[in-house]
């Protein structure tokens, strides 16, 4: 069997110590705040806090995604040494950095006898990090790339994504909600819950007045749908409201004999366009909606 390693993109939002633990190549997304560009490598060139108070400050943060030079570079670095590349990437409907993945996977399989294999995660922050855990998992079990591939494919759908943002107005700047809808939700104190759907999109859900309900909803959702909730990893991603992620993850123990819960930042990238207060909650599931 070859030897292969996992690869994605910072928008997994795992801990730098889980990258580093699992030996995962991570190809960094850039982001851009008054004019400064700055790597999003694990709060290593600004950390979550500083980053999101500059957001609360007024400050604008716009994102750049992974070029294909970038790509090229780790890809035959890793090919050269030898092994195989399962890379693992940000949903499509999200970002261009999946196509610029793909095109350097054409142009270096023919080159090398080792091979890239590039999926579409159609899943976002830790929704994609909770489906690089199972590939990691399934590889340290000794599955080979083929299979870890396979899986992944066949199964990325299953894991569902539940958001909700404290500040519509970050929705406004991208598009997901009007400039009317943003100002009367913000007055009526009105909290959006979004899913990501099959296509790998942001889409509003539905909506509940308060912060509280808008957390709870997000629960009560996962009650309905999650899979053999026992011995499953939970994922919760927060934009610096680490109270309101450990609130949700009470619940969460409270109710199912889960193995885990990891908690962490979301991401410059991610959080440039949800804004601070964001909390996001991901496991394994029947279907998206």
């Amino acid at each position: 069997m070859s030897d292969y390693i996992i690869s994605t993109s910072s928008t997994t939002d795992l801990p730098e110590s889980y990258i580093k633990e699992h030996g995962i190549l991570s190809l960094p997304f850039s982001f851009i705040i008054s004019d400064e560009q700055y790597e999003d490598n694990f709060g290593n060139s600004m950390p979550a806090p500083v980053f999101y108070n500059r957001l609360r400050n007024g400050e604008m943060s716009r994102t750049s995604l992974i070029n294909a030079d970038a790509f090229e570079k780790a890809f035959r670095e890793i090919l050269e040494s030898g092994r195989d590349i399962l890379h693992i990437e940000f949903s499509s409907a999200l970002s261009g950095s999946l196509q610029n993945a793909r095109t350097v996977a054409e142009k270096l399989n023919p080159l090398y006898e080792n091979k890239i294999i590039v999926v579409d995660s159609l899943c976002a922050s830790l929704g994609l990090g909770l489906l690089v855990d199972y590939a990691v998992r399934m590889k340290e079990e000794g599955k080979s790339i083929d299979e870890v591939a396979g899986w992944v494919e066949e199964n990325k759908l299953h894991i569902i994504h539940w958001f909700t943002v404290d500040d519509l107005n970050f929705l406004k700047r991208g598009g997901r909600v009007s400039g009317v809808s943003a100002f009367l939700g913000t007055m009526l104190k009105i909290k959006p819950i979004m899913d990501v759907d099959d296509q790998g999109r942001l889409i509003p859900h539905f909506k509940v007045r308060g912060r509280r309900k808008a957390i709870t909803g997000m629960f009560e959702k996962m009650k309905e749908d999650i899979l053999h909730p026992e011995g499953q990893r939970v994922f919760i991603s927060h934009g610096d409201c680490l109270k309101d992620a450990e609130f949700l993850a009470g619940l969460i123990k409270d109710e199912f004999a889960i193995d885990s819960v990891l908690i962490n930042y979301v991401g410059p990238v991610i959080g440039s366009h949800s804004g601070p207060g964001t909390l996001a909650l991901f496991y394994y599931g029947k279907q998206r909606f």
